[in-house]
């Protein structure tokens, strides 16, 4: 029996992105998938748990599919416990737009289903692919999809490899970024610190009233052995990330700042 493979995302259920996963792991995996209705980018982990979430059966590509009306981490959480999908692995993506750093995989909604399937036991990974223009992310998505040649062959081999040989255990989720235009192989890398040069543009409404837009030009690179450079060097990055957030490192100095204090 082929493994099963819950499939999501956080660029929406139309995403050329997602079909192109889809493509890539139908011929190795029965593969379920369940994503958000709509555009869901940098919402991170949230979670819906003010209002309920619809998920509807629909057909695209001639595929069936769930559209769940929420977050990624929505659709997680109803594949494996509203539609009982008991998956072999979980994979989000493609996103469109690299995920790397420090700064991006904490708000990346790509990311943030991978760490909840793998929150809920479930071994995980994330699919990014790089846009030079960083507009692509926003426009049209059907200008990019001849580049998913490369990232489906990625997609594939990078799956085939976790499902044949096992998840790493120390690590829970898998974060690869696809550089727009593969001229190297695979590379293990670190998280970076950052991704973008953060600023804010002031601008004025036709009333006269200021509003902002957070933008910021991308690092053009960072230390060797990270994310952000091995792609910059056309090489695909594979990350290991951990849920544990604690900073180990650390708690000899606090131990020492708060020694001897009483409540």
């Amino acid at each position: 029996m082929k493994p099963k493979i819950l499939l999501t995302n956080d660029d929406g259920i139309t995403s050329t992105g997602l079909w192109a996963a889809y493509d890539a792991l139908a011929p190795i995996a029965d593969v379920t998938v369940v994503a958000p209705a709509t555009q869901q980018s940098a919402v991170g982990r949230s979670i819906s748990i003010f209002e309920p979430i619809r998920a509807n059966q629909v057909t695209m590509n001639g595929v069936t599919a769930y559209s769940v009306g929420g977050k990624p981490t929505d659709a997680v959480i109803i594949g494996l416990f509203a539609l009982h999908l008991n998956p072999d692995l979980v994979v989000s993506g493609v996103n469109i737009g690299e995920n790397l750093s420090f700064e991006s995989i904490m708000t990346s909604g790509t990311v943030g289903a991978a760490l909840e399937a793998s929150n809920q036991g479930v071994p995980s990974l994330a699919f990014s692919l790089q846009v030079e223009d960083q507009g692509d992310k926003f426009d049209d998505p059907s200008r990019i999809t001849d580049r998913y040649f490369d990232a489906k062959r990625v997609i594939r081999e990078i799956c085939e490899k976790v499902l044949a040989n096992g998840f790493p255990g120390k690590a829970h989720v898998i974060n690869v970024n696809i550089p727009a235009q593969v001229r190297g192989g695979y590379e293990i890398t670190r998280l970076a610190e950052k991704l973008f040069y953060t600023g804010v543009e002031e601008r004025l409404d036709p009333r006269g009233r200021p509003y902002y837009w957070i933008d910021g030009p991308l690092y053009e690179d960072a230390e060797e052995g990270t994310d952000v450079h091995a792609v910059q060097r056309g090489n695909v990055s594979i990350t290991p990330i951990t849920l544990d957030c604690t900073a180990y490192a650390a708690a000899d100095e606090l131990k020492e700042v708060f020694d001897g204090m009483h409540i």
